[in-house]
């Protein structure tokens, strides 16, 4: 049987290299994007070493329409189908602000990193997908973006990044929409308080809320808990469901009395 062909991006450090070894663990052959940190792909690459599956990675910034397209045939030059799309290369902003403060280069690269790259990214790996469901066979593809709890949730200092991942909300439901006739389902996966290098400069304030009952299960998420649910739809365990939000944030979607 072909392994099966990944295409995540963001997949050198955190949440990102979870998935990419899940994926590998499982027997899946992953091509991986990373932007600028070479040390930290070639980490997660010798991290698959000796496991089932395989990974290679692409630096790219999939804010570029020129490195999405070469990503894009990276993955196609390994396999001749993309049967699992990850959207998970995201970026907080580089300082945060008061809202009345945030500048409009700030907005903009935020923006482009987490909803216009993964938009346009989608659109041209959706394509592909749609060729190979009209070929035939035995082809389920799968769409998944990682969102945030930041899309419901307000947060003052970073406020562009609340705004770009509510976008990523209203994308998973359009593409939902637009792919489920082709037969390809999407889902957005949506963690928590996850421990991660972008949540290191908040870990104080989060261990106190986390130690005061902030979330109904008492613990930081980990990168490894992303993945799993991944792994889930990945692997066929939702076929019956399209632009489902899944939440890994240990209950704090929940209102609480």
């Amino acid at each position: 049987m072909q392994p099966k062909n990944a295409l995540v991006t963001g997949g050198g450090r955190g949440i990102g290299r979870a998935i990419v070894l899940e994926l590998v663990r499982r027997g899946w052959t992953v091509t991986f994007s990373y932007r600028s940190d070479h040390s930290a792909a070639n980490e997660t690459l010798a991290a698959c070493k000796g496991l089932p599956g395989s990974a290679s990675a692409v630096q790219s910034d999939t804010g570029s329409a020129e490195d999405r397209q070469t990503l894009v045939e990276a993955a196609l030059h390994i396999s001749p189908s993309i049967d699992l799309l990850v959207n998970n290369a995201g970026m907080a902003p580089r300082q945060r602000v008061d809202l009345l403060n945030i500048s409009e280069a700030s907005f903009d690269e935020v923006m482009q990193t987490n909803l216009k790259g993964p938009f346009f990214l989608t659109n041209l790996v959706a394509r592909r997908m749609i060729e190979q469901v009209q070929a035939g066979g035995d082809y389920a593809p799968r769409i998944i973006n990682i969102g945030s709890m930041s899309a419901y949730t307000s947060s003052l200092r970073r406020g562009e990044y609340c705004l770009s991942k509510a976008g990523l909300a209203m994308m998973t439901s359009l593409f939902a929409d637009r792919l489920a006739p082709d037969g390809i389902l999407v889902y957005e996966i949506r963690p928590g308080i996850i421990e991660t290098d972008m949540t290191a400069g908040v870990r104080e304030r989060y261990d106190h809320l986390i130690a005061e009952g902030l979330l109904p299960i008492q613990r930081w998420g980990k990168p490894e808990d992303v993945a799993l649910a991944v792994a889930a739809v990945a692997e066929g365990y939702l076929p019956y469901s399209t632009g489902e939000v899944i939440n890994v944030d240990g209950g704090f979607h929940l209102r609480r009395l």
